[in-house]
């Protein structure tokens, strides 16, 4: 009798190592984030991804405005529990002016810790409109670097800046990457053959991700553009999907002036 409860004693402190040593990851594309929200606005948005460890934000507005949003949004999840910390990219470099814009990293600082400094990479800035920011945290004794980006629109292409992430894991051979955010692409597309050649797997298949004008016989999603790309060999993806948020609101044009985009999220054992 004993032994079977020192076994049952032995399997539910393993299970439970299992479940804890798991790390949620969020990453949303917030439009124009720092431009127009309201303060009911921010609340709903803390609401929404409050419940994860790391959060990785595009489009956060280059000027005045978008920094300021970041705090703000930081300050509200406070309010909600956690000691929440960030980092804010400096602007892209990029030609175009109305393409500028910065990256942020919110991560809950009493479970997840930042190694080192937050970086825009600038190996192709000449060939990226908008560079990837990339961070490492550790969880639990264990790294990983998420490389978050913003391609650009479909109409011009995006594949021609993506093709380069296919040369990441040479730059940063000891790292453990994640590439995450908006690609403005399906993760189906041969671009990201390389990456999936190299055992990289997308969090999020046959996964729609951005909004539609207007619903379609309740179907609000229009392109599988947002997705994370991870190493099996490095991490194991547990669970996958998308935020609803727009179930939240009377019509979509409601839910678009938070964002034309769903947040999508991740849940990852470290190797």
């Amino acid at each position: 009798m004993m032994v079977k409860k020192y076994f049952f004693l032995v399997l539910l402190t393993l299970n439970c190592t299992l479940v804890f040593s798991q790390v949620s990851i969020c990453s949303w594309n917030i439009m124009n984030f720092g431009k127009s929200k309201s303060d009911s606005e921010m609340d709903f948005i803390a609401k929404t991804i409050n419940k994860y460890d790391v959060i990785a934000i595009q489009e956060v507005v280059a000027g005045k405005g978008g920094a300021q949003a970041v705090a703000r949004l930081v300050t509200n999840l406070e309010n909600k529990g956690f000691h929440w910390d960030y980092a804010i990219s400096d602007p892209t470099t990029s030609i175009n002016r109305s393409s500028i814009e910065r990256y942020a990293f919110i991560w809950k600082a009493s479970k997840v810790k930042k190694i080192g400094r937050s970086w825009l990479d600038t190996n192709y800035a000449n060939e990226i409109d908008r560079e990837p920011y990339m961070s490492t945290f550790e969880y639990k004794g264990k790294q990983f670097t998420i490389v978050t980006f913003h391609a650009v629109p479909k109409k011009k292409n995006p594949a021609r800046e993506l093709k380069y992430f296919k040369l990441f894991p040479g730059l940063y051979p000891n790292l453990n990457l994640i590439f995450m955010g908006d690609f403005n692409c399906p993760q189906s597309n041969e671009v990201f053959s390389p990456l999936k050649k190299m055992g990289y797997k997308s969090s999020l298949v046959n996964q729609k991700t951005s909004l539609r004008q207007k619903c379609i016989q309740n179907d609000c999603l229009a392109s599988e553009y947002d997705t994370m790309f991870f190493n099996p060999k490095k991490m194991n993806a547990t669970q996958s999907g998308i935020i609803k948020f727009y179930d939240s609101f009377a019509t979509l044009k409601e839910a678009r002036k938070i964002s034309d985009h769903t947040p999508i999220w991740g849940i990852f054992n470290l190797k």
